[in-house]
């Protein structure tokens, strides 16, 4: 298919990593970042708009100076207990930058969009595995601009005709596999980059949020997928699109099996022969015992399968990332 796939938040962790999956299968590629938190390294040489989604004129512009024919949407600000504090960065963000995007998109015709959502948007589930069909009831407010979000794709789809599938995602982790591209976050939330800085000494330790949990170990339990497997899924959504006749989609992206944060431990022990040190702390307010996503309808409707779906093989690319790296991407210029 003709076109330039505009990527916006395309120098972050997800977003690279979909970049180099499109521009692998020959797809022209523009990022707009304004790399206030993406590397520009991890553009790998693909072209970049620097700027914010937050300007309109900006934006505007890079959508009619290109022949935009789809848009992936990644740029977010992430942190849930930054949202519960400063909420209202979060709802300019995530839903006015969101906004600015699918204006163009009507301005210029534009008919394709693939939303990074978050399994956020579900608050605390009834059930587990978690499906598409269960109530969303954020409880933060980086889980409600999500959703609304999801909800702007609906209403412009209704309204203008513009296509869209949104991608729920339950955790990120791992390593492009030939090592080009990794994780690199300030501050760093995620769990494995953080095990394994405890393993090889660049923390003192690290704390174990809670151990009374009803689950097998007594710690929380969550579903990591790769995020090559991610990036794939990306793909695959636009294939759908391009195919015709998708309307409104969203999919969870979950490897339907989850993991402890003891078993999280254990793995980065063996991958790296190291011992991680680590300390109990109270549980944190709001924690559920288990989230795990079934993604039975993305595998039957678009053929998605993680293909690096076992906690060892994400900590051995996360691994040879981080010790090929370690102090990540370099600076921005």
């Amino acid at each position: 298919m003709s076109g330039v796939i505009l990527v916006s938040g395309g120098a972050g962790y997800i977003g690279s990593h979909t970049v180099l999956a499109l521009r692998e299968r020959g797809r022209e590629v523009l990022v707009l970042d304004d790399l206030s938190e993406g590397h520009e390294a991890a553009l790998l040489g693909a072209p970049l708009a620097r700027g914010s989604m937050m300007d309109q004129g900006f934006v505007r512009g890079v959508f009619r100076e290109n022949e935009i024919s789809a848009v992936f949407h990644f740029a977010a600000r992430c942190y849930v207990g930054e949202s519960v504090t400063d909420p209202g960065k979060y709802y300019r963000h995530n839903v006015v930058g969101t906004m600015n995007l699918l204006d163009a998109m009507v301005e210029t015709g534009v008919k394709r969009f693939v939303l990074s959502s978050t399994c956020a948007t579900y608050g605390e589930p009834e059930r587990i595995p978690i499906t598409e069909d269960l109530p969303q009831n954020p409880i933060n407010p980086y889980g409600a601009t999500k959703l609304i979000d999801e909800w702007m794709l609906r209403d412009y789809h209704r309204a203008h005709g513009i296509e869209s599938v949104a991608l729920r995602y339950f955790n990120a982790a791992g390593a492009d596999p030939e090592g080009r591209l990794g994780e690199d976050h300030d501050p760093e939330t995620h769990l494995i980059p953080l095990v394994l800085d405890a393993a090889e000494g660049r923390r003192d330790s690290l704390t174990v949020f809670g151990e009374d949990y009803p689950t097998p170990d007594g710690t929380c339990i969550r579903d990591y997928v790769h995020v090559t497997d991610l990036a794939e899924a990306h793909v695959l959504a636009l294939l759908a699109m391009e195919e015709g006749g998708v309307g409104t989609r969203h999919y969870n992206l979950g490897n339907a099996a989850g993991t402890s944060v003891l078993e999280v431990i254990r793995a980065v022990e063996e991958v790296t022969g190291k011992k991680v040190p680590y300390v109990v702390g109270p549980r944190r307010p709001g924690d559920p015992p288990r989230l795990v996503g079934s993604a039975a309808k993305i595998e039957a409707e678009l053929g998605w399968k993680p293909r690096f779906g076992d906690i060892r093989t994400i900590v051995e690319t996360a691994h040879r990332w981080h010790t090929s790296h370690p102090d990540g991407f370099p600076p921005n210029s």
